[in-house]
């Protein structure tokens, strides 16, 4: 078994998913892994990168349903979760409201 890193199949060391649900009220939802797995997320508990601090769930606005995403997860009491998501798309590139 080799210990070199897939730098092709973990980007910026993060697993590549797609986000299946987003509840935008209640700041949760799950993304979907490669593999087929739906690993849940929710606000306050997940960080998003290049997200800017504070509000009530600062980086919501970043992520919409079907988007490609990198992911982070880790384990709690309930199970495994996202911890971080990456947006596939950079805050620059967001569309403006």
């Amino acid at each position: 078994m080799s210990d070199e890193f897939d730098a092709e199949r973990f980007p910026g060391n993060f697993y590549r998913g797609m986000i299946m649900r987003l509840d935008r009220a209640r700041g949760r939802g799950a993304v979907r892994s490669h593999q087929g797995r739906e690993v849940p997320f929710e606000f306050p508990f997940v960080q998003v990168a290049g997200a800017p601090l504070g509000g009530r769930f600062p980086g919501i606005d970043l992520l919409s349903e079907g988007d490609s995403v990198g992911f982070d997860v880790g384990w709690t009491s309930g199970g495994l979760r996202v911890t971080v998501i990456r947006p596939a798309r950079s805050p620059r590139d967001a569309a403006p409201d």
